[in-house]
């Protein structure tokens, strides 16, 4: 009886330089699900391949050795040598890897919780192994699951809700200064990579104009064609304050580039709109006194990481609600993999019987001269009543046995009574 397991290595276990390695491109993952299936080890396969987990999802008769084959193809792509990862592989059989398939999908056992982007990943596992021939009804069914739970986990729970990036912080105050970011201008000072993402999460969120100021006119330039957006002279942000709403400032300046008496300015033109500074500078951009004015809300690089830093609580604790729910579904699935055991030893016992069944009704006939129509259908239906009532007891058996976890045992049983060796073993 094949055994389902997932074998892998993450951020937990494995450093990022090893999992760089592994990280495979689809081709490449298209020759290993092929090989490792071709060896005959693998019933069943899909392969998981992030920038932070490498995990092989299979129906195996020897799970260990089916680890052995898939990692070794891995490895044998990327010239890692397979035992270099003995310490860092871990392998988890049955309801433990139907747990962690759960998790996994549903952003639990991802490096920043709740992120939504594993979810895609693992949809697009999914897709390769179907592709390439490698999915079967264990792993279809496992999967078709986890995206089900993966749902409810992000429908049912906040566990993603709460930003846990600065940059999203940022977003997620902004909303709540304005009731909304639709049409509100953006002036970004300085063109580094955190401001970027900041302003790249604002346009998704349909602000606009966005202009951007740098010193080095060039990457202001570059910048706004990226975005896209407005260049405007570094020297002159201080006159666009009073045109927008939003303002990202993020330049590495030793000295603040926005001052109070810049933003009072600012505000006259304004007539009392709100002004918002998001100030990711180290040391700061925007004079702290700024904060003091009315209807301006200065947030700089540590109020953003106090509010992470409540946010990943928040999501902690929605995380309990998500636990409780997968170990829920864990249980549902248990279920339909146990009724799944018997269900090859039903087919071949059907199968069987319907060939006697068959082969006895051609005889019958044979030995007829030219039966009519109506004899040949009554002849028909007398042999398959009594081939369904003969099939009803083993097979209802069969499901309930599945049920009370003795499916396997009486698969074999039946196996051996009716002469099915062959698919009776497979159960």
């Amino acid at each position: 009886m094949a055994t389902l397991f997932v074998s892998g290595l993450n951020h937990r276990t494995a450093p990022i330089e090893l999992r760089e390695q592994l990280a495979l491109e689809e081709d490449k993952l298209r020759e290993v699900l092929a090989s490792a299936h071709a060896t005959g080890c693998l019933a069943e396969a899909m392969i998981l391949s992030t920038c932070n987990r490498v995990e092989v999802y299979g129906l195996a008769d020897v799970p260990s050795e089916a680890r052995r084959i898939a990692f070794g193809l891995l490895c044998q792509q990327r010239g890692v040598e397979p035992t270099s990862l003995d310490p860092l592989v871990y392998t988890k059989t049955d309801a433990e890897a139907i747990h962690h398939c759960f998790r996994v999908a549903s952003s639990l056992d991802s490096m920043v919780l709740g992120e939504p982007q594993i979810l895609g990943q693992v949809k697009e596992a999914f897709n390769l192994a179907q592709h390439c021939g490698t999915m079967g009804p264990v792993l279809h069914g496992l999967l078709t699951q986890a995206f089900a739970v993966a749902k409810r986990v992000r429908t049912d729970t906040d566990v993603a809700r709460h930003a846990v990036s600065v940059s999203f912080a940022a977003i997620e105050l902004a909303k709540k200064i304005f009731g909304g970011l639709q049409g509100k201008s953006v002036l970004l000072i300085g063109a580094g990579k955190m401001g970027e993402l900041a302003a790249r999460h604002l346009v998704d969120q349909g602000v606009f104009p966005l202009y951007v100021a740098n010193r080095t006119w060039s990457r202001a330039l570059e910048l706004c064609r990226a975005l896209p957006g407005t260049p405007v002279p570094f020297e002159e942000c201080r006159e666009v304050l009073g045109r927008v709403d939003i303002v990202i400032s993020s330049t590495g300046a030793a000295e603040p580039i926005v001052r109070k008496e810049d933003v009072l300015h600012a505000l006259h033109a304004r007539r009392s709109r709100p002004l918002f500074f998001i100030d990711i500078g180290v040391p700061r951009d925007v004079e702290p006194g700024v904060n003091d004015l009315d209807n301006v809300f200065c947030y700089d690089i540590d109020d953003l990481r106090q509010v992470v830093e409540a946010n990943l609580r928040e999501r902690l604790r929605e995380a309990q609600k998500a636990e409780a729910l997968v170990e829920r579904e864990v249980d549902k699935f248990l279920s339909r993999l146990k009724a799944l055991e018997v269900v090859p030893t039903i087919v071949s016992l059907r199968e069987k019987i319907e060939a006697i069944r068959q082969g006895e009704v051609a005889k019958a006939l044979a030995r007829l001269h030219d039966p009519s129509p109506e004899t040949r259908a009554a002849i028909e239906a007398l042999s398959s009543a009594i081939v369904n009532k003969i099939l009803h007891g083993p097979t209802v058996k069969l499901r309930e046995t599945s049920q009370s976890g003795r499916g396997r045992r009486w698969a074999v049983l039946v196996s051996e009574l009716f002469g099915l060796r062959g698919r009776g073993e497979d159960a």
